[in-house]
């Protein structure tokens, strides 16, 4: 089993869910985040800054901020990850800084808490 996580724009969601629906892949969650990737630096406010040049200081704080995304988690058997995989990136591709990231992780165990039954089993896929 694994976990997909991808960080996608925040008006890409619904379309992503459906996408994923569509596939046949049904359970996830889905969570509001803040984040940013590493930008791009404008040496103009930087050098300015370093100058403490109050307004270029305040103009690089800007720069720096943290982006509304959304995290979505799906945890599938090892068979399912290049299809979750595929469908999140057709969906959020624009080719445009910001597109956003997936993780791809190990899960060693799954336990269905209402009846203790354990692995793929408790999977909805």
């Amino acid at each position: 089993m694994k976990e997909v996580m991808a960080i996608i724009r925040m008006g890409k969601i619904n379309q992503t869910k459906r996408a994923l629906i569509d596939a046949g892949i049904s359970s996830m969650h889905v969570k509001d985040v803040l984040g940013r990737g590493k930008g791009l630096v404008d040496m103009v406010r930087l050098a300015g800054a370093e100058r403490v040049w109050e307004e270029k200081m305040e103009e690089l704080a800007v720069v720096g901020r943290l982006i509304p995304k959304r995290k979505i988690s799906i945890v599938v058997p090892n068979k399912l990850v290049k299809k979750v995989i595929k469908t999140i990136i057709d969906v959020n591709q624009t080719g445009k800084s910001g597109d956003g990231k997936i993780f791809v992780m190990p899960v060693h165990e799954s336990i269905r808490v209402r009846d203790g039954q354990t692995g793929e089993e408790t999977l909805d896929q």
